[in-house]
C-alpha cells in the first residue's frame, strides 16, 4: 500500500517529464558531470556562502517603525494579488497535466508564492526582510527572460503563460510594492548586506536543495543537474562559470531595482510636491 501510495505521489511529481528533451533531465543528464566534481563543488561553494551567511545575517538590520501605505495602492494591490494567484494558478494546473509538479521547485514559481505573500501579508519585519531579499532573486526571472527554456511546454498558452508569469515576478510586482511603500522598504542603495545575505540563501538552495532533489528524480531542476539548452556557457564548467557570473547578477540587477525603485519614487514624491505648491498659490 505504501509502495502504491510513493508510486503514485511520484508519477503525478515527475512521472511527465520527457527525459528524450535536450537539458530536460534523465540519466544522461544525470551523468554529465562526475561525482567527484559535484561533490567539490557542492563542499567549497556551500562552506563559502556559510560563512558569508554567518558574516553578513548581524548585519542586515530593518527600522523599528514602518512607514504608511501610499494612500489608493488598496485596490491596486488586490487586483495585482488576483492576476498573480491567476497566473500562478493557471501554471500549477499545466504542471499537474503533465505531471511535472517537482518544477514549481524551481526560483520562479517559489518567488511567484513569495511575492503572492508579500501581496497579503500585513505590515511586520519579516515582510520587510521577504521583499528584501526577492528584489535580488528576481535576476532568476531575468535570466529566463534573455535564455528562455521554452521546448518543455507542450500545451495551448503554455509558452504565453511562461512569458505573462516572468514579466509580472520581474516588473510589474516588484515595482508596484516599491510604489506602495508601507513595509516594502529598500535598503540604502550604498548596503550591499542583503544582496550578501540573498546569495548565500540562493546558494543553500540551489546545492543542498534543488541538486539532490534533481539527482533522485533525474529531473534538471534550474539546471543544476546539466546545462540548459540555452547555457551560453554549456561544458563540464557550467556550474564553475555560474557561481562566477550569478552573484554579480544578484548585486547588479538587485541594486538596479533599487536605484530604479528610488528614481521612481523621487519622480512621484517631487511631482505631488509640485501639485501641492500650485494648490496652494491658488
Amino acid at each position: 500500500m505504501l509502495q502504491l501510495g510513493w508510486s503514485y505521489i511520484s508519477d503525478i511529481t515527475y512521472g511527465g517529464v520527457n527525459h528524450s528533451l535536450p537539458g530536460n533531465g534523465g540519466r544522461e543528464c544525470v551523468e554529465f558531470l562526475p561525482p567527484w566534481q559535484r561533490l567539490t563543488e557542492t563542499i567549497c561553494y556551500v562552506a563559502f556562502a556559510f560563512l558569508i551567511f554567518l558574516r553578513t545575517l548581524p548585519k542586515c538590520r530593518i527600522p523599528d517603525k514602518l512607514p504608511c501605505y501610499r494612500v489608493g495602492t488598496d485596490f491596486g494591490k488586490r487586483f495585482l494579488l488576483i492576476l498573480l494567484c491567476l497566473v500562478f494558478g493557471i501554471e500549477v494546473g499545466f504542471k499537474v497535466v503533465t505531471r511535472q509538479v517537482i518544477y514549481l521547485l524551481n526560483p520562479c514559481h517559489v518567488l511567484s508564492m513569495v511575492q503572492i505573500y508579500l501581496l497579503i501579508a500585513p505590515p511586520s519585519k519579516l515582510v520587510v526582510s521577504i521583499f528584501r531579499i526577492q528584489i535580488y532573486i528576481i535576476f532568476g526571472a531575468l535570466l529566463a527572460v534573455v535564455f528562455p527554456v521554452v521546448n518543455t511546454r507542450t500545451l495551448p498558452c503554455e509558452v504565453e503563460v511562461y512569458w505573462i508569469q516572468h514579466i509580472l515576478i520581474l516588473v510589474v510586482v516588484p515595482f508596484f510594492l516599491i510604489f506602495c511603500k508601507g513595509p516594502y522598504l529598500m535598503e540604502d542603495l550604498l548596503d550591499f548586506n542583503w544582496a550578501t545575505l540573498t546569495f548565500s540563501l540562493y546558494t543553500f538552495y540551489m546545492f543542498l536543495v534543488l541538486q539532490p532533489i534533481g539527482i533522485l528524480s533525474e529531473v534538471n531542476l534550474n539546471s543544476m543537474i546539466c546545462p540548459a539548452i540555452s547555457d551560453p556557457f554549456s561544458g563540464p564548467y557550467y556550474r564553475i562559470m555560474a557561481c562566477w557570473y550569478i552573484p554579480a547578477l544578484i548585486f547588479l540587477v538587485g541594486k538596479s531595482v533599487c536605484v530604479a525603485g528610488t528614481v521612481m519614487l523621487k519622480m512621484l514624491d517631487d511631482k505631488k510636491m509640485t501639485r501641492m505648491d500650485d494648490k496652494k498659490k491658488e
